[in-house]
Parts: structure tokens; sequence; C-alpha cells
């Protein structure tokens, strides 16, 4: 220590002024001079007055390096092995010391964190604690005793006219896709429709009217679905008369809309949804004639139902992707034959949209072609050839689903020419002009099995 304080001496020079604060009266430096064995911090010595001047000093040096000592164990100075004064590396006003020093700067606590670390920002209290309800302070100023009494809920405002019709269309449309009415059911319970209630036929109708077939008959059994669960048979029966006085307006969009609408009306009786008395309300007391042939045409359905049975749950007809195969083609073949007969492209175009089967044109393709085998004449030949290329040029018929229904025929040309012997040079005739057409490209035609010496092959 005697060392360090030589050391440090001579770093930092010490006047004898600057004793004063140690030593402040001048009686004391007369009793050290005149006793010779005297305690210094501990020490006892025994010398003449230069030496204790200088235990004064190193005394002095002493106290000031604990001071700096114990207060920041960072900062201060310190003694290399030569004797030199070396300067601390963290400067004595850097934060680094702050923040790893968990004590606390105002000499309290034991540096823990701040309530037991549930008093930080965005904290709801310590690990595992659990609140329990506020109790009513009954001595509380603002408290009042009918808040004890009181029940809250929410409260949905009704739907106006606008409002409506932004918030029910979306939902209709959605359903044409789906196809689930009970989520519809769901979705309009939620709403409070208020006066609004009896417009939700009318407005699925409407929609209906401007949709495909099978749209309409997703609005049909949505009806049948609402009714009892959202709507009630006043509100069906009051949209029915509201559409027959819109009916002018809706024809200009929608030309066979009166007819539409008395397809809507016999499947409405037919469900039990509308009271088989509406269409006799109206006899004698129409004055539009739109409304007149839409009722005529529900009297007339409902007649034949009970004369000849007809069933309304196929009034619409079904989806293309819910209609049995068997049935499809039935009906493929039946509207080949119709436009053989007719020859009208534009009434075969219309029909194979209207089947709603974008996905099964290869098998109206496939019947084609087998069509033109099976009737060994230069005109069939030459009407398929016509529509297939209206079709493709109108991309009913897509180039993929072409393909596949070229690719059928091929693979089925061994059965086919057992029924037909000439199959191969048919085939081959057909394929051949419906490449110098545009219908099909170089690589399909190349694919044509050839009948060879023993067998078929392919080129």
């Amino acid at each position: 220590m005697a060392t360090d304080c030589e050391a440090w001496l001579n770093a930092n020079p010490v006047e004898a002024g600057d004793l004063s604060d140690s030593f402040p009266s001048g009686d004391e430096d007369n009793t050290f001079t005149g006793n010779v064995n005297n305690e210094i911090n501990g020490n006892w010595i025994s010398a003449p007055t230069g030496s204790i001047h200088e235990a004064r000093l190193k005394a002095k040096v002493k106290r000031r390096l604990r001071k700096n000592s114990s207060r920041d164990s960072g900062r201060g100075d310190s003694l290399s092995d030569n004797g030199d004064v070396v300067r601390s590396v963290v400067p004595p006003t850097s934060p680094k010391g702050k923040l790893l020093n968990r004590r606390s700067r105002m000499g309290k606590g034991r540096g823990l964190p701040k309530k037991g670390g549930a008093g930080g920002k965005g904290v709801w209290g310590s690990p595992g604690e659990v609140y329990d309800e506020d109790e009513v302070d009954v001595k509380d100023p603002n408290y009042d005793v009918e808040q004890e009494n009181c029940v809250y809920e929410t409260v949905v405002l009704p739907l106006d006219g606008e409002t409506f019709e932004k918030t029910v269309t979306p939902i209709v449309q959605e359903y044409f896709e789906h196809g689930d009415a009970n989520e519809v059911a769901e979705l309009l319970a939620e709403l409070n429709l208020g006066s609004m209630r009896g417009d939700v036929p009318m407005l699925a109708v409407s929609l209906a009217l401007e949709a495909k077939a099978s749209h309409r008959e997703l609005t049909s059994r949505l009806l049948s679905k609402l009714c009892g669960r959202v709507l009630t048979a006043a509100d069906v029966e009051a949209s029915f008369h509201k559409l027959l006085k819109e009916l002018p307006d809706l024809v200009l969009d929608t030309p066979g809309a009166p007819q539409m609408l008395g397809q809507f009306i016999a499947r409405a009786v037919a469900d039990n949804i509308l009271p088989k008395s509406f269409i006799d309300g109206y006899k004698g007391r129409v004055d539009s004639e739109y409304a007149r042939a839409a009722l005529d045409r529900a009297a007339v359905l409902l007649r034949m139902s009970r004369w000849t049975g007809l069933r309304f749950d196929s009034l619409w007809g079904s989806g293309g992707g819910q209609r049995p195969v068997n049935q499809l083609i039935k009906e493929v073949n039946l509207l080949l034959k119709e436009f053989l007969l007719s020859g009208d492209t534009v009434e075969a175009e219309r029909c194979l949209r209207e089947l709603e089967v974008p996905h099964f044109h290869h098998e109206f393709v496939y019947e084609a072609v087998i069509m033109v085998l099976e009737s060994k004449g230069d005109r069939t030949l030459q009407m398929i050839l016509q529509l297939l290329k209206s079709l493709c040029a109108s991309t009913v018929i897509t180039v993929d689903q072409l393909r596949r229904g070229f690719e059928r025929v091929y693979l089925d040309m061994a059965d086919l020419s057992i029924d037909v012997p000439c199959a191969y040079s048919l085939l081959e005739q057909f394929v051949e002009q419906s490449f110098n057409a545009g219908v099909i490209d170089k690589k399909l035609r190349d694919l044509c099995p050839l009948l060879g010496h023993g067998g078929y092959y392919m080129h």
C-alpha cells in the first residue's frame, strides 16, 4: 500500500494546504510533533516530524483510493506493475456500468425486479396471478342501485333499403357458388332485416332470372329452406306479389322473365311455401300482359303435375356436376341428332352451353366422331366437321377437351372396327379433313391409328 501511495503522489502532487480537511486545527500538528508514539490509521510509528508529514499524505491518499473503489468498482485509477498510474478504460460517465449494475442508485433495495416482475409496461400482473371480479362499492359516489339489475346486450340496427341490397346480394351470389342453404339461413338470421324481410325472396328471384338454370334451381331450394326459419309464408307471398308488379321492368333485362316467374310460382306452390289460392286470387284482376303470362305458365305446370305426374324437383334441371353421367350422355346424343336434322349451329351451341358441363365436352367430341363413323355418309361428316369448327372457333370446346375426345376414339378403334369394318378408313378421312380445316393440329393427326396388314398401327 505504501508503494501505491508513493506512486499516486508522484502522479498527483498534493499541496500542504489540501490537508486542512483531514487536520483542520494546528493543535493537532503540535500534538503529533510533541508525541512521536502516535497512531495513524491504525499504524503505530515512531519517527521525526518529516516522517509524520509523509504518513499524513499517505493516509489521505489511502482514504481517497478507498472512497473511489467503494463508490464504483468499474471506475477509478489502478496501478501497473512498475508503479505507473493506469486510467480505467470505462469512462466515469459511461452508462455501461449502470446497465450491468442492478443495485439501486439511490442506495436502497436489493437490486431485484420491480414488483416481482409484474410492474413493467404492458404487464397485467405476475405469472399465475388470478384476478377476482370487482365487487361493487356501495359507498362509491357514482354507485347506482339500478346498475346491479341491468342486462346488457348487443343491438343490431335494422337494415334500410340501400344497406339491405348491399348486404344480401353478396350472400345470394356466394350461395350460387357453394349451394349451402343452411349457411345463407345462418347469415340472414344474424341480420336485423326488420321490414325488409319480405324482400329477400324478391331479391333472390331477381338475381336468379339473370343467372343460369342451375342457379334458378338453387334459388327454388333456398326459398323452401328459408321458409319457416327466416321467412314466413306471408313474406314469400308478399314477395311474389311484388315480382308480378315489377315484371314490366324485369322484362327489359330478361325477356323470358314471365315464363321463368311462372315456373318459380308453380315450384313454390309445389313446395308448400305458397298457397294454392295464390293463382286463383288473380283471376279477372290482372291488367298486365306479363303478369297474365306468368300466372298462365304456373297454372299449366300445376295441371300437368296433376295429370301427367310432372316432377317439380327437376323443373329447372340440375347443374352439370350434379347430373348422372348416363343422363349427360343421353342429352349429348339428343343434341347431336337434333343438329343433324336442323343443321342449326347456333342452336346447337346454345344447347351445349346450357348443359353447363365444360369438363365433359370431350364426351361431345367423342360421340360426334362416333356418329361420323356409324353414318358412313359424307353429309354427316361435313356437318359434324362444320359444327366442331364453329365450337372451337367460339372457344366453347377447348383444345384440351377436343384432344381428349379424339384420343378416346383412337383407343376404341379396335372395338369399333368390329361393328363398322370400314371404321379405320372413315376415321382417317375425317381426321385428314379436320386437320385441313384447322380443327386439330399435326400432332393429333399423326396419332390417328391406321389399319395395317397384321392389325393397325400409328403414324
